[in-house]
This record gives C-alpha cells, sequence and structure tokens, in this order.
C-alpha cells in the first residue's frame, strides 16, 4: 500500500482528470452558443443531449474525490507533530503492542491447557467405548 502522500497525490492527479473529462464532454455535447442573436437552422434542429446527467456525473466524481483529498489530508502529520512527540507516541503504541501480546499468549496458553483436557476426555471416552464394546461383543458371542 502506498503512502499518504502517494495516496493524496494519485487523488489530485484523478481530480485533475475528471476535471479534463468534464470539461472534454461538456465541450463534446454541450450546445453552441448564439452569437448576438443570430440563429441558424442547425442550432434549432439539434437533439437533446444528456448534457445534465454528464454534468451530474462528473459533479458525483469531484465531489468524491475531493473528499477523499480533504481525508488525506487530515491524516497527514500537523506542523505541531515534532519527532519528540512521534516518539513518545510511538512508544505507547508499542506498550500498548507488548500488553496486547502478553494478553494474547495468556489466552494462547489458556486455549492449550484446554485443548489438552479435550482431548484427555476424548481418549478416555474413546477407550471407555472400546472396552464396552468388547464386553458386550464378548457376551454375544454363543458358548461352544
Amino acid at each position: 500500500m502506498a503512502d499518504r502522500l502517494t495516496q493524496l497525490q494519485d487523488a489530485v492527479n484523478s481530480l485533475a482528470d475528471q476535471f479534463c473529462n468534464a470539461i472534454g464532454v461538456l465541450q463534446q455535447c454541450g450546445p453552441p452558443a448564439s452569437f448576438s442573436n443570430i440563429q441558424t437552422a442547425i442550432n434549432k434542429d439539434q437533439p437533446a443531449n444528456p448534457t445534465e446527467e454528464y454534468a451530474q456525473l462528473f459533479a458525483a466524481l469531484i465531489a468524491r474525490t475531493a473528499k477523499d483529498i480533504d481525508v488525506l489530508i487530515d491524516s497527514l502529520p500537523s506542523e505541531e507533530s515534532t519527532a519528540a512527540l512521534q516518539a513518545a507516541s510511538l512508544y505507547k503504541l508499542e506498550e500498548e503492542n507488548h500488553e496486547a501480546a502478553t494478553c494474547l499468549e495468556d489466552v494462547v496458553y489458556r486455549g492449550d491447557m484446554l485443548l489438552e483436557k479435550i482431548q484427555s476426555a476424548l481418549a478416555d471416552i474413546a477407550q471407555s467405548q472400546l472396552k464396552t464394546r468388547s464386553v458386550t461383543h464378548s457376551h454375544s458371542l454363543p458358548d461352544s
């Protein structure tokens, strides 16, 4: 995964692409402008075009990309964030990580102990079933 600055640059490039595409589509689909109230036969006979749909589509894309850019900018470290503050934050995160690792080790140990108890109980059940089957099997054999 790319770092935040690369993501921000990609989002800005995407926004620029969207602006260029929106302008190109509007130029392609937009009706020609009239000069000095002169109407030509071509202007009157032009069919309706989906300019409104394109405008809504590009407006939504541009707005979403702008929001993404805002989120990325807000996630960047602030100017007040010094190396000492970042180091302290990392130290605190490391402590939390060690605490979580200790808890995880404890849970894994308890799980292993429980697994051993279950396996022992299953082995006892299997032995009991084998004994029961052998006893019932020997009683069901006819005497010769």
